[in-house]
């Protein structure tokens, strides 16, 4: 129910210099205005700051405070909104949002605050998709790309393609309507134009989302090699940390080790894994296969090989191994024979020579210098769909045109489309996709 007042801790929990507790409604001034004392908030100008304490229905003081007066429409939830800032620390915060709840207010459920700002038509459904994605992000790009897409690059995209849709749609009903009046305000010939552009801008944005995925989670890379080749001294010096276990002694790293880096600025999720050889140990042989199911599932595979004891059968094993995936080749200070499609850096984890062009080879592989300025980049999988829907409905629009289909079966194609594109903007979304999103959300957001 939107015309309920509502109130959340909009601070994470824990001891700090401030908690904040937002009020957001119809009621939320003179609910605030109930419990504080030290100014007349009812009264009080919009986007003011006001100092006093916060009490109870006891009459007990819960905290010195602010409150930061902000009126309807100029405030997030487009509602009356009451910001609070209290001490930090859970019971000081505890006690400041007992007594709002006390003075009418009601818990907000997750993610209400944003929805409420949806649903009021402040921001569409990209957007506050947006904002999840700004609290969740895990590496610069990840935040780069929420910030832009929260100021409607994604959506006015979208609106741009689904606009010329429905504009198609309504010339065509024209002819549908009033078939014998020789009305041809647009053609076979101009529908099945917008039908490719349409699809094709939205073959330009489907291509964003490997990049997407990067840009939001990190790049896969597994180490691999012969055992005692330096793929752990790798890891610890990207990591800058002594991650793993390095010692003389051959098959050290019996298991994974996952690590989270970033290499000038890109985000990287490093697997060192156990060495790949042929052994009757059995817990090697368990390390061994867990490598190879790595390898299956990385993005990039970097192979390093060991230029003092030469390239032998199990080097060839393991560039047999992960033939045919991405992969870099690592080598101590040496060039080996390779196929035209890789490439062999030498490198020094002692020293970080060549860290630096591997960080290079890293942004060619995963097309990271192509990832747009204007943050055109699906990173959502929810986005992808939809936008993988409308590219086959317009497909479809197509070729039932080229298969002389009347326009008004045509027409059913086209409204697919502009459907499927609507509910990225959250204009043709249903109330329980809706009521997923924000579910994810955090109390408070």
């Amino acid at each position: 129910m939107t015309n309920r007042t509502i109130a959340a801790i909009s601070t994470p929990p824990g001891t700090g210099g401030i908690s904040v507790i937002r009020i957001s409604g119809g009621n939320a001034v003179s609910i605030a205005d109930k419990i504080f004392f030290g100014a007349d908030l009812a009264a009080a100008a919009t986007h003011t700051v006001h100092y006093g304490h916060i009490k109870n229905a006891a009459g007990e003081t819960a905290d010195e405070v602010l409150a930061t007066v902000m009126r309807a429409p100029r405030t997030f939830t487009r509602e009356d909104t009451v910001e609070i800032s209290c001490h930090g620390g859970i019971i000081a915060t505890r006690a400041v949002l007992g007594a709002v709840i006390e003075a009418g207010a009601y818990p907000a459920e997750p993610g209400e605050f944003t929805k409420r700002a949806f649903l009021n038509g402040r921001i569409d459904l990209s957007r506050a998709e947006a904002v999840i994605d700004i609290i969740n992000a895990k590496n610069e790009l990840s935040r780069r790309n929420a910030v832009m897409q929260l100021g409607g690059r994604l959506h006015d995209k979208i609106k741009s393609i689904r606009d010329r849709l429905v504009h198609l749609m309504a010339q065509m009903q024209v002819i549908i309507d009033y078939p014998d009046e020789g009305l041809e305000d647009v053609t076979r010939d101009d529908i099945g134009s917008v039908c490719r552009e349409c699809a094709e801008e939205t073959g330009v944005l489907l291509k964003t989302a490997d990049s997407g995925r990067i840009v939001k989670d990190g790049i896969r890379c597994v180490i691999v090699g012969k055992p005692n080749v330096g793929k752990s001294s790798i890891l610890n010096y990207l990591a800058q940390d002594e991650r793993a276990i390095v010692t003389e002694i051959a098959g050290t790293t019996r298991d994974v080790i996952e690590e989270s880096v970033s290499i000038n600025g890109i985000p990287l999720i490093l697997s060192d894994t156990a060495g790949i050889h042929d052994t009757d140990d059995a817990v090697e042989k368990i390390g061994v296969e867990k490598s190879k199911r790595y390898i299956d599932g990385a993005d990039i595979v970097i192979v390093v090989l060991d230029s003092v004891s030469g390239t032998d059968d199990e080097d060839r094993a393991v560039l047999a191994q992960t033939e045919g995936k991405q992969r870099i080749i690592l080598v101590n200070k040496s060039d080996i024979r390779r196929s035209d499609n890789d490439t062999a850096i030498a490198v020094s984890a002692v020293t970080g020579e060549g860290m630096d062009k591997l960080a290079a080879e890293i942004t060619r592989i995963c097309r990271l210098d192509d990832i747009s300025e204007n943050g055109l980049i699906i990173t959502n999988m929810r986005h992808r769909s939809a936008l993988l829907a409308a590219r086959g409905a317009l497909s479809d629009a197509e070729a039932a045109l080229a298969s002389g289909m009347p326009e008004d079966i045509v027409s059913i194609d086209i409204s697919a489309a502009a459907d499927a594109l609507g509910e990225i903007t959250g204009e043709t979304v249903s109330d329980s996709v809706v009521d997923d999103i924000f579910h994810s959300f955090c109390v408070g957001k």
